[in-house]
C-alpha cells in the first residue's frame, strides 16, 4: 500500500504568484490536444489547417473553464452559489465539473463551427479524441491535491490516506478517462469514420468510465446518494452520455454519411 504524504498543491510560486499542480494540468491538457490536432491536421486528406486548429484550441479553453465553472456551481455549489454569487467567479479556490465543462465545449464548438463554415458534427468528430489527455493529468492533479477520494478498501492498491486505506478513485480515471479513452479514440479516428460516429464513441466512453468509477469514489459531501444509497450526481449526469453515445452510434453506421474533415479526392 502507498501512503499518501500530503504533497504541497502549490507546484512553484513567482514572488504573489502562486501556481498550482492543478492548474498545471489544465495547461498539459490544452497543450496535449493542440499537438495532437496540429498532427491530425497535417495529414493530407485532412481538410483542417493550423491556424483552424489553434482557434479551435482557444474556443475550448474557453468553453472548458467557464462551463466547468459554471456547471459546478449549478450541479454541485448551488448552496455557495446562492450564499455568495461572486463565488462563480474565483476559480482559484476550486470547483470544476467535466459535466459542465463538456456543455461548455459544445457551445464553444457550435460557435466555432458556424463561424467557420463548418458542419457541427465534423468539428464535434475532429475534437473527440483531443482532450482524454488533459482529462487523465486532471485526475492526476486532483490525486496530488488530496480531494476526490475513494470509499475505504482493504485491496494492496489502497492508498493510506491519514491513516485510513481508500480506493485511489483519481487514479482509476486518470487511467479509464485519461489513458484508455485516448487509446479507443485515437485508433478509432486513425482512419476516416462516418460522421457523428467518433463523438458517439467519445460519449459512450465516457460515460461508462465515469458511471462505473463512482461506485467508489465518495459523493460530494453536500449532495451525497441521491437515492438507493448509492446512485450519485455523477452517474445520473453520465447516463444520458450513455445513452447519447449508443444513439449516435447508431445514427453514424444507419446513416453512413462520409466525415467532412476527410477530402473526398
Amino acid at each position: 500500500m502507498f501512503v499518501f504524504s500530503h504533497p504541497d498543491p502549490v507546484a512553484f510560486s513567482l514572488g504573489p504568484l502562486h501556481v498550482r499542480w492543478y492548474g498545471l494540468m489544465y495547461l498539459v491538457g490544452f497543450l496535449a490536444g493542440w499537438w495532437l490536432a496540429r498532427r491530425r491536421a497535417a495529414r493530407p486528406e485532412s481538410t483542417w489547417t493550423p491556424q483552424d486548429v489553434d482557434d479551435l484550441i482557444f474556443f475550448c479553453a474557453v468553453g472548458v473553464i467557464f462551463g466547468g465553472r459554471l456547471g459546478w456551481m449549478l450541479f454541485y455549489g448551488t448552496e455557495r452559489l446562492l450564499a455568495d454569487p461572486l463565488s462563480a467567479i474565483r476559480i482559484w479556490e476550486g470547483g470544476m465539473s467535466f459535466h459542465g465543462g463538456l456543455l461548455g465545449v459544445i457551445a464553444a464548438l457550435v460557435l466555432f463551427a458556424r463561424r467557420r463554415g463548418r458542419r457541427v458534427p465534423d468539428v464535434f468528430d475532429f475534437t473527440a479524441p483531443l482532450p482524454a489527455i488533459g482529462f487523465g493529468a486532471g485526475r492526476i492533479g486532483n490525486f496530488i491535491n488530496g480531494e476526490l477520494w475513494g470509499k475505504p478498501t482493504d485491496g494492496p492498491w489502497a492508498v493510506i490516506v491519514d491513516g485510513t486505506p481508500l480506493h485511489p478513485s483519481q487514479l482509476y480515471e486518470a487511467a479509464l478517462e485519461g489513458l484508455a479513452l485516448f487509446v479507443i479514440l485515437w485508433w478509432f479516428t486513425s482512419t476516416p469514420r462516418f460522421r457523428w460516429a467518433p463523438s458517439g464513441l467519445f460519449l459512450l466512453c465516457y460515460g461508462i468510465f465515469r458511471f462505473a468509477v463512482e461506485f467508489v469514489r465518495v459523493p460530494d459531501a453536500n449532495r451525497g446518494y441521491l437515492f438507493l444509497d448509492w446512485v450519485t450526481m455523477g452517474q445520473v449526469l453520465s447516463l444520458p452520455m450513455i445513452v447519447a453515445g449508443l444513439a449516435m452510434l447508431a445514427y453514424a453506421y444507419r446513416e453512413r454519411e462520409p466525415s467532412g474533415n476527410y477530402r473526398t479526392s
